[in-house]
């Protein structure tokens, strides 16, 4: 029998959310915290709108949607996750902020309380030097969107314990994803690879050498991908898409990171992709895991 945990999500945006669904449906008892309120009931109804669609869809029966949605609770407040077995955090990619959140679980959470950091460009190591206890941390990097792909790169940090990584890779079995095991340096090796590549892309629509949609059509085609490159970053965000590559540009000083300059001109107009129902393309349905 799978062991079950009480898992607490840090952070009520895109990946906290689309992370929070995975517990849930995995049958883990899961806390999303956000410090803001509104956010946060956005973050619970992303997690609901996820597991509707796929009972729509025929994935999920109304037994298991229902069962996750009442395993799924919102906290607004670090001291209510006493209980957690696992801390995933997946608040904004701020090496200061995520320090100081690591400083304050270690007066929360049980000293034997696994401390996760879904961070895809700052150091693991970095970010576990706000806590007072640097084994248990561990990079759980969970390919975007969370819901769907099965890929998570664990990252150890430089006094990463052998124990919390094999947790970690139990914890992970548990979820059914699929791990693989990076060092910690700036994007692992999703996004160092992922990084230009989808530059490259943006850049190619931007001089004309296709449309959208055939440079989506090509890369589905011919390259076997289940999703071409803008309407996958219309899931991930073009900000986060902007945020990930500037920072990745700053620490590797290599042009290929550095975003195209459209990817400025639609964050500028808040064509943020499928959450603001425009990005790439348009949208009526603006759940971000809705397929």
């Amino acid at each position: 029998m799978t062991a079950t945990y009480t898992v607490a999500v840090l952070g009520a945006g895109t990946m906290g959310s689309g992370i929070a669904a995975v517990m849930a449906r995995a049958g883990h008892q899961t806390l999303l915290f956000d410090v803001e309120d509104d956010k946060l009931a956005r973050g619970v109804e992303t997690v609901h709108g996820f597991f509707d669609r796929s009972v729509a869809l025929g994935k999920l029966d109304d037994a298991r949607a229902s069962g996750a949605k009442s395993r799924l609770a919102a906290v607004t407040d670090l001291t209510e996750l006493g209980a957690a077995d696992v801390v995933v955090e997946a608040v904004y990619e701020d090496l200061a902020l995520k320090k100081d959140l690591f400083a304050q679980l270690d007066d929360v959470v049980s000293p034997s309380a696994l401390l996760h950091t879904n961070t895809s460009t700052l150091s693991v190591t970095g970010i576990a030097s706000g806590s007072r206890h640097p084994e248990r941390v561990v990079g759980t990097h969970y390919c975007n969107p969370a819901p769907l792909m099965k890929l998570v790169e664990v990252a150890p940090g430089r006094h990463t314990a052998d124990w919390a990584q094999k947790a970690t890779l139990d914890f992970l079995d548990s979820l059914r994803k699929s791990a693989v095991i990076t060092r910690d340096r700036p994007g692992f090796i999703v996004n160092r690879f992922l990084i230009p590549w989808e530059n490259r892309c943006i850049a190619a629509l931007e001089s004309g050498l296709g449309s959208r949609e055939s440079i989506d059509a090509a890369v589905t085609g011919a390259l076997g991908h289940p999703m071409g490159p803008f309407r996958l970053l219309d899931v991930v965000g073009l900000d986060i898409h902007q945020q990930v590559a500037t920072r990745l540009y700053e620490q590797l000083r290599d042009p290929r990171f550095f975003p195209p300059p459209m990817v400025e001109r639609m964050v500028a107009a808040g064509e943020l992709g499928r959450k603001t129902g425009r990005g790439f393309y348009t949208y009526d349905d603006t759940r971000l895991f809705g397929s």
